[in-house]
C-alpha cells in the first residue's frame, strides 16, 4: 500500500537537540524586544542549519526541530486567547518522577485571534526549498487540544465563561479548526498533534486520578476522540494528519506506563487520522495486540528506537519486533513504518545525549527502514 502523504518509512516525532546557540540565547531572554528578535534570529541560523542535517542524515519528513519552543505544547497553547501558563518546572513529591511542570489554565473565553504557527511555517517552507530536495515534505507539529484539559479538568477552566463544559470543547475545537485552516492556506500538508494524554490513559494510577475527579476514564477517552475528530472536521481533504503518543520525554524520564489496549479501539477505530506515531522501546508500552484494531487504510509509526538514551538500539532486535507487530496489521510490515518513540528533545533542555549520538541514531533508523521496506 502506498503511504499517506508526508508520511515516510523512516520517519521521526520533529523535536532534535537544541544547539548550545539557542540554549545561551534563550537564558538571555527577556522582555526586551531587541532580546527576542536577537532569539529569533539565531533560531532562524539554527533551524536553516537543522534542515540541512535532517535531510543529509535520511530524514525526508522535515521539520523544525521545535528549536523555537520551550515546550511541546505551551508555547502553542498559550498563544490561544483565553488561556494562560501558571507555575513553573519543580522538584516536586506530588508529580510523576518528582516533577511538576507548569500548568495551563483558561481563564476566559477561547479564541483563535490570530495565526500561531504560519510564519514558523513559511520560514521552514522556505528553508527547504534553499537546499533544492524535491523529496522531502514538511511537518509541522503541534499539541493536541487535548492537553488543555487532561491536567486540570473542570478545576482549570474559568466557572464564570464555561459553566458548562460543552462550550468549552466546542470553542477548542474551532480555534484548531482556524489555525489548521491558516496552516493550509500558507501551503502545509501535514500536520502532527501530540497527545500524552491518550498515552496517560492507558496507565492504571493516572486512570485512577481520573476518577478520582469524578471522570470515567473510557468515557474521557471517548470525549478526547470526540474533540480531536471535531478540531479536524473542516480540514481539507489533502491535508493529512498523524497523531503522536507518548508517556513523557522530560530530559530522558517518563511520566507514564501501561499498553495501549484501554485505548485502542477508539484510537484506532474512531479517531479521524491518517497516521499514529506509537511509543513502544520497551515494556511500558505494552504488547502490539492493540494493533489488531488498525484499519487496513491506516499506517502504525512504530516508536522502537529510543531517543531517551544514548546506546545505539540493537538493529537485528529491531527488525525483529517490526516483524512481530505486523502479524496484528490487516497489511503487515506494509502498513508500519519506523522512528524513535518521542523526539530527542520535547523542552528545550533534551535528553541526556549528545548531538553526534542523536545523530547516530537517525541514521541507524535509516538503515533499519531501508533494509525492511523497499519503498524506503
Amino acid at each position: 500500500m502506498s503511504l499517506p502523504f508526508g508520511v515516510y518509512r523512516a520517519d521521526h516525532v520533529g523535536s532534535f537537540l537544541r544547539p548550545q546557540a539557542i540554549k545561551e540565547a534563550r537564558q538571555k531572554q527577556s522582555a526586551d524586544a531587541n532580546t527576542a528578535d536577537a532569539l529569533r534570529k539565531i533560531e532562524d541560523t539554527e533551524i536553516a542549519a537543522l534542515v540541512r542535517q535532517e535531510l543529509a542524515n535520511g530524514i525526508r519528513s522535515v521539520t523544525d526541530g521545535e528549536f523555537r519552543r520551550e515546550y511541546f505544547h505551551l508555547d502553542f497553547l498559550k498563544q490561544v486567547s483565553g488561556v494562560d501558563v501558571v507555575g513553573y518546572l519543580e522538584s516536586t513529591s506530588q508529580g510523576p518522577n518528582g516533577f511538576g511542570p507548569p500548568r495551563l489554565v483558561v481563564k476566559g473565553k477561547l479564541k483563535h485571534d490570530r495565526p500561531i504557527q504560519v510564519e514558523d511555517y513559511k520560514f521552514l517552507a522556505a528553508a527547504l526549498k534553499e537546499t533544492g530536495a524535491s523529496d522531502a515534505t514538511i511537518k509541522v507539529c503541534i499539541p493536541s487540544p487535548t492537553m488543555l484539559h487532561f491536567r486540570g479538568g473542570r478545576s482549570s477552566i474559568d466557572i464564570e465563561s464555561y459553566p458548562d463544559l460543552d462550550p468549552f470543547f466546542d470553542d477548542l475545537a474551532k480555534v484548531y479548526q482556524e489555525e489548521i485552516q491558516a496552516l493550509y492556506e500558507a501551503g502545509c500538508r501535514f500536520v502532527q498533534l501530540d497527545d500524552t494524554n491518550l498515552a496517560y490513559l492507558c496507565d492504571a494510577k493516572m486512570r485512577a486520578d481520573v476518577a478520582a475527579r469524578n471522570e470515567d476514564p473510557a468515557a474521557l477517552t471517548r470525549k478526547y476522540a470526540e474533540l480531536i475528530n471535531a478540531a479536524l472536521s473542516k480540514k481539507p481533504d489533502d491535508l493529512k494528519v498523524g497523531i503522536h503518543l507518548c508517556r513523557g520525554n522530560y530530559k530522558s524520564r517518563w511520566f507514564a506506563a501501561g499498553g495501549y489496549e484501554p485505548v485502542a479501539e477508539v484510537l484506532f477505530r474512531h479517531l479521524n487520522v491518517d497516521a499514529y506515531f506509537l511509543e513502544y522501546d520497551d515494556a511500558r508500552s505494552g504488547d502490539f495486540a492493540p494493533l489488531r484494531f488498525l484499519p487496513e487504510n491506516k499506517v502504525v509509526v512504530l516508536g522502537l528506537m529510543c531517543s531517551k538514551k544514548p546506546e545505539l538500539d540493537d538493529k537485528a532486535h529491531i527488525i525483529a519486533r517490526l516483524h512481530e507487530a505486523a502479524k496484528f496489521c490487516p497489511k503487515g510490515l506494509e502498513q508500519l513504518c519506523l522512528s524513535h518513540q518521542c523526539g530527542f528533545s520535547s523542552t528545550y533542555e533534551g535528553n541526556d545525549l549528545s548531538q553526534e549520538e542523536q545523530w547516530a541514531k537517525v541514521r541507524l533508523e535509516v538503515e533499519i527502514a531501508k533494509e525492511v521496506w523497499k519503498d524506503a
